[in-house]
């Protein structure tokens, strides 16, 4: 399952309906944080019940964010009224859709929602986005620990909170976001060349470089970022070369010719590694990188 697979829900889970007036309710994120701990158990079909186990875990999971909501934990609301973001329809006893909270003892799963749930890829980007949407700092920081995920640095897990709403911002904005965050993780040097230049007033001639160009759906997540020279940049952005999964340069060799000093040639670089950021939350995207090979032929 690729990314572009996947946004669909992942925009949904970004953007659910949550009351927020008192704070962010975090009834709905709990829950969803609960059905992928079932759907990694292999216990999420497509009749979900609102049994007594599903109720203990939204119980245990309560306890997290039970400082700031004074009200006992009561599963009904959000099993109910997350039907407004698709992911399943609220069942009555008899199988009917249920008309209230009180009603709700089952609930059918859109099948294009179980199939991504039953991804770990899906579940993984699922729980950053829910942690960092919806939960207050130190609540973040206890989900992450509950979870067993290492807890991002703070500009990742603000990337995280936005990374699957959709946006309307200028292109300007956008790139300057973008270079800010791709730039600096590998200290302004080239991932191809490894040649690193920033002039004294924060001049580079370093391109923050889109995997997945933004113009055919690629985020401006960092981890879909390189930090390349114009010229490595532009090879990459046509096809001239990509990486493998183990961050290997592959190169299309039959495409070009080259010559003049060795040291700027392409093709000598096949099968080495490119420069990766020291921090390993900033490494590229292994999504991004399929749909590189896959965009330009690298089969």
């Amino acid at each position: 399952m690729s990314l572009a697979d996947s946004s669909f829900w992942l925009e949904r889970i970004a953007t659910l309906r949550c009351d927020t007036a008192t704070g962010i309710a975090p009834h709905q994120p709990l829950l969803l944080l609960v059905v992928c701990d079932l759907a990694k158990e292999g216990k999420v079909e497509t009749i979900l019940n609102r049994n007594g186990d599903l109720a203990f875990r939204f119980s245990a999971y309560w306890t997290i964010v039970a400082d700031r909501r004074r009200t006992r934990p009561d599963i009904r609301l959000p099993f109910y009224h997350i039907k407004t973001s698709g992911v399943w329809k609220p069942l009555d006893a008899d199988g009917n859709l249920a008309r209230n909270k009180d009603s709700a003892v089952s609930a059918q799963l859109d099948s294009d929602f179980l199939f991504c749930l039953n991804e770990p890829d899906f579940r993984a980007l699922a729980r950053r986005t829910l942690i960092a949407q919806y939960f207050l700092p130190n609540e973040k920081i206890a989900l992450y620990e509950l979870l067993d995920i290492e807890t991002p640095p703070a500009d990742i897990i603000a990337a995280d909170a936005k990374r699957f709403i959709p946006v309307e911002e200028s292109k300007r904005k956008r790139d300057a976001k973008f270079s800010v965050r791709v730039l600096p993780a590998y200290n302004y040097t080239c991932a191809l060349t490894r040649y690193r230049m920033i002039a004294v007033d924060g001049t580079t001639t370093l391109d923050a470089a889109h995997i997945q160009q933004f113009k055919k759906g690629g985020s401006c997540y960092p981890t879909n970022g390189l930090a390349l020279s114009k010229t490595s940049h532009w090879l990459f952005d046509r096809g001239f070369w990509s990486l493998d999964n183990d961050y290997k340069i592959l190169v299309a060799s039959h495409l070009f010719e080259e010559s003049g000093s060795v040291a700027n040639h392409l093709k000598p670089l096949v099968g080495t590694a490119v420069l990766l950021p020291e921090n390993r939350a900033y490494l590229p995207d292994q999504d991004s990188l399929s749909w590189h090979r896959e965009y330009h032929n690298f089969l």
